[in-house]
């Protein structure tokens, strides 16, 4: 056994590392990035030829686990919380087709949204699935719940959810690790049509995981997980979900609770376990840092006169994540050290990186539009979205990956012309292509401009499933040639920029227009590797 300082998302990969998985799929999405970027670096995962792919988006990443997981070997897959809408199709419908090999889904959820459209609770979805949750407190927990996880999923034949949220994926603390298992060998399931979900199998299965919810319920209260911490003032009982059991205790300097606490760690909720604590206690505290997801399944459930307390009656603040200080002042503890941030801290907004392409991309584009008025520019998720704010103020929509494309095509269709479509490479390859197809279909009178910085910037430089295939996507897709133009982002070549942006515009179909320069970031670091390696030869 040893000891290692780990990230809760490097907890995660290396407990899949040391758990057996043969294979771990994902798209990068800041809080899971990291996941599959420890993993990708991990020597032992090398040595064991385990399969650590970017895929194009989260749904192929679902997919390309559920295939290996049918191979009988273990696979992760992992994405934020916004990625499992993309993937919800297959996460939804592996519930019915159970798992063969050992199935475990990362969902990093956001609250607060640091990096996130929104901040959605993804035990939403595990309730929607019907599948097993897993919630932990503490990085020691994400290491072991992944093990579990495992091991929970083959016992059980289906795939289990694991949910984490922004600050246990990004804070580091000392982790015991357990002993490495081996891989599973290749073995084909039991029944070869379990993964063929025709009506008539489907409708079969459906009725099997409903029978195995009693199963689920058992697990769930007997794994340890879930368990009720005594105190002796009763007046108020506390339920504490994942990270939120970790604020509670960092309101008690000795580590001893006042008040009796149910900690969750495990879904489906252990409802013994609840009314144990209703009965016991004159109001109760639902700490979630999330949804009010089980405050609100309490009121529901146990409406018998006792409060109720958490987001839903103002108790805790509906949106954002939860800290020891919102926490500590649900409890009535008005004066905690640390409460109040001094002046002189002060929020800096984000801004594109100096010598980035976007900038100059969107100067040329800001430009060229001028002579049309403002609010023609839809645009997508990456680095380039910072182009809404000052001094570029250049796009006017960002709501979910690819929809640039598709809203520009709506608007269009509305005699919004020309409407702009702005979208990064990876994003693309992502979720763009479809609609780059629709438009080709429709012929929509729209510039679509495709930001090549040739990585995926904006969760650090991985790699892009659009490098180097951009332009034969664009034609495979039938855009017409002549309107398929690389541009070179740069200063020098901004009056030849505007003029090929304007000509265009004025194109009554599709056109793309494809702003071509490495990232920035990338760019650094590949020289200074490049002077490190010619330091070291000399």
């Amino acid at each position: 056994m040893q000891k290692l300082l780990l990230l809760g998302d490097e907890a995660i990969a290396q407990a899949a590392i040391d758990g057996g998985i043969s294979g771990i799929y994902a798209y990068p999405g800041t809080p899971s990035t990291e996941i599959m970027e420890y993993v990708q670096a991990s020597k032992t995962a090398k040595e064991n030829n385990i399969r650590a792919l970017w895929s194009a988006n989260e749904k192929t990443a679902m997919e390309s686990a559920l295939g290996m997981s049918y191979a009988g070997k273990r696979a992760m897959v992992c994405m934020k919380h916004v990625g499992l809408n993309v993937a919800a199709d297959a996460f939804v419908n592996a519930a019915i087709t159970g798992a063969n090999g050992g199935l475990v889904i990362v969902a990093a959820d956001d609250p607060s949204m640091h990096s996130s459209q929104n901040e959605q609770d993804s035990r939403f979805y595990g309730k929607f699935a019907l599948i097993p949750m897993l919630e932990p407190s503490n990085q020691q927990e994400a290491y072991d719940m992944t093990r579990y996880a495992f091991e929970l999923s083959e016992r059980m034949r289906i795939p289990v959810l694991l949910r984490i949220t922004t600050r246990l994926a990004h804070s580091r603390t000392g982790v015991e690790c357990s002993d490495p298992e081996k891989q599973n060998e290749l073995k084909l399931p039991d029944n070869l049509r379990q993964f063929v979900l025709l009506p008539a199998i489907a409708r079969k299965q459906y009725r099997e995981l409903l029978g195995k919810q009693t199963q689920m319920e058992a697990a769930s209260a007997e794994s340890g997980y879930n368990r009720i911490i005594a105190g002796s003032d009763k007046n108020l009982g506390i339920i504490a979900c994942g990270l939120s059991f970790n604020y509670l205790l960092e309101n008690y300097t000795n580590g001893k609770l006042e008040h009796p606490v149910l900690k969750i760690g495990q879904y489906p909720l252990p409802l013994d376990l609840v009314n144990e604590l209703y009965e016991s206690c004159e109001e109760i505290l639902v700490l979630e840092d999330g949804y009010p997801v089980i405050e609100e399944l309490l009121r529901g459930m146990l409406n018998k006169g006792k409060k109720i307390k958490g987001r839903l009656d103002g108790t805790l603040p509906r949106d954002g994540e939860l800290n020891p200080v919102i926490v500590g002042f649900a409890l009535g503890k008005k004066h905690l050290q640390g409460s109040v941030v001094p002046d002189l801290v002060k929020n800096r907004p984000p801004k594109l990186c100096d010598g980035c392409a976007h900038n100059d991309a969107f100067l040329a584009l800001n430009e060229a539009l001028a002579s049309y008025g403002r609010g023609r520019v839809f645009s997508d998720i990456g680095c380039y979205t910072l182009s809404a704010l000052e001094p570029l103020e250049a796009i006017n929509s960002c709501v979910d990956m690819g929809a640039s494309i598709t809203m520009a095509i709506g608007a269009a269709d509305a005699g919004l012309v020309p409407a702009v479509a702005a979208i990064g490479d990876s994003t693309f390859t992502h979720s763009g292509m479809t609609g780059l197809l629709d438009a080709v279909n429709n012929n929509s009178p729209i510039t679509v401009i495709i930001l090549d910085n040739s990585t995926t910037g904006m969760t650090g430089g991985q790699t892009s499933s659009a490098f180097g295939k951009i332009d034969n996507i664009v034609r495979g897709l039938g855009v017409s040639e002549e309107h398929i133009k690389v541009l070179k982002p740069l200063h020098k070549y901004h009056d030849e920029n505007v003029a090929i942006i304007k000509e265009e515009l004025e194109y009554q179909g599709v056109s793309v227009l494809i702003p071509r320069r490495e990232c920035i970031q990338t760019l650094n670091r590949r020289m200074r590797q490049k002077a490190m390696a010619k330091t070291m030869n000399i």
